[in-house]
């Protein structure tokens, strides 16, 4: 009889300890992995991106920097698109390309271009990016600068040319020898990298583009090309071209820096100049190399119509200085080989540290 109620005993054990164990497996359900993953998946992926990697800050090469209207600051590196609040940096294209990306601008409507280096460019609406290649006409698929014209056409200066698109369609121009061309065959270099390629593009006051390439620098009316020469030589590899508060134009390449005030160009320096930017009270900015290095400069603008032009060696790197901007509190960025720096006007920051 004893046996018999201790086997009962432990019959109901059994059976208690078998319940809370299935009662724990209700608790959370078999598809409970799938509901936490759909749950995932359906969040926006730039949402997903900003939670993954925030305050990630950019270590390699960053090229282009630019500052939206709404204060957030962008950077196109070599590790992928950065924006800057303020506070935290963001990889916003770690799970959309592994392309290094080289250019950036924020169009009037307030649309964000990035050129990459393979990959075509990407326009980013603040929500998703859309992808444009050599399968949508873009003329190459390595994308070095970006210019938005008065019209709101959007120009990409790439390899073995320019491209420029309407919101509908592209329209390609090829760099044929000495000379550039509107392409109407629809020929792309979707596999290879020409000799040539666009650094820089604007549209100056008067409404002529300017291209800065690997070879020539061209002026183009809206009708022919015409190649920038002084005394007979042409500009080649011009690396950047802007246009100041005055009207005048500047050229920064391997014949160093030169200004062209509507009637004649001006050296400033023999030196290789890679950037130049214009800051908030007119002075030039620019990445170029010196006999101490390679120099983040400033030229005051009181002195540049002086034949003692005052230029101050802010920094010096141990390799080249990039895309430079000047930020709405006045800081002035500057990308490096390393990621980026910020200047106040008396020290500098380095975010890696």
């Amino acid at each position: 009889m004893r046996k018999n109620k201790r086997i009962h005993w432990l019959f109901l054990m059994l059976l208690f300890l078998a319940s809370c164990e299935a009662q724990n497996r209700t608790d959370q359900p078999e598809n409970n992995k799938n509901q936490i993953e759909g749950e995932f998946s359906s969040i926006p992926i730039v949402t997903k991106i900003d939670t993954l990697s925030a305050n990630n800050v950019p270590s390699s090469i960053t090229r282009t920097i630019i500052q939206d209207k709404k204060g957030n600051i962008w950077f196109a590196t070599f590790e992928g698109i950065f924006k800057y609040d303020g506070k935290l940096f963001t990889n916003i294209s770690k799970e959309i390309s592994q392309s290094r990306f080289f250019s950036a601008l924020e169009d009037s409507k307030g649309n964000l271009w990035f050129g990459s280096i393979g990959s075509g460019v990407y326009c980013y609406n603040g929500k998703s990016f859309q992808n444009f290649t050599t399968d949508n006409g873009l003329l190459n698929n390595e994308i070095v600068c970006i210019h938005e014209d008065k019209t709101g056409n959007i120009w990409f200066g790439a390899n073995g040319g320019a491209s420029v698109y309407d919101g509908k369609s592209f329209r390609n121009y090829t760099i044929n020898g000495d000379s550039m061309i509107e392409d109407i065959t629809w020929k792309t270099f979707p596999n290879s990298r020409p000799m040539n390629e666009v650094n820089s593009i604007i549209e100056d006051e008067k409404g002529n583009f300017w291209f800065g390439t690997r070879g020539n620098t061209f002026i183009y009316d809206g009708k022919a090309f015409t190649t920038v020469a002084q005394n007979g030589k042409s500009f080649t590899n011009v690396r950047c071209i802007i246009e100041d508060k005055k009207g005048d134009i500047w050229l920064g390449g391997n014949d160093g820096l030169w200004r062209y005030d509507g009637i004649a160009f001006s050296n400033i320096t023999k030196n290789f100049v890679g950037y130049i930017y214009e800051d908030k009270k007119g002075s030039i900015w620019t990445s170029s190399q010196s006999k101490n290095g390679w120099a983040l400069s400033r030229y005051d603008i009181i002195s540049l119509d002086s034949e003692k032009r005052a230029v101050t060696e802010v920094k010096i790197g141990e390799g080249m200085f990039f895309g430079i901007l000047e930020d709405s509190a006045g800081n002035i960025w500057s990308g490096t080989l390393n990621g980026v720096y910020r200047y106040d006007g008396n020290t500098f920051d380095d975010f890696k540290r």
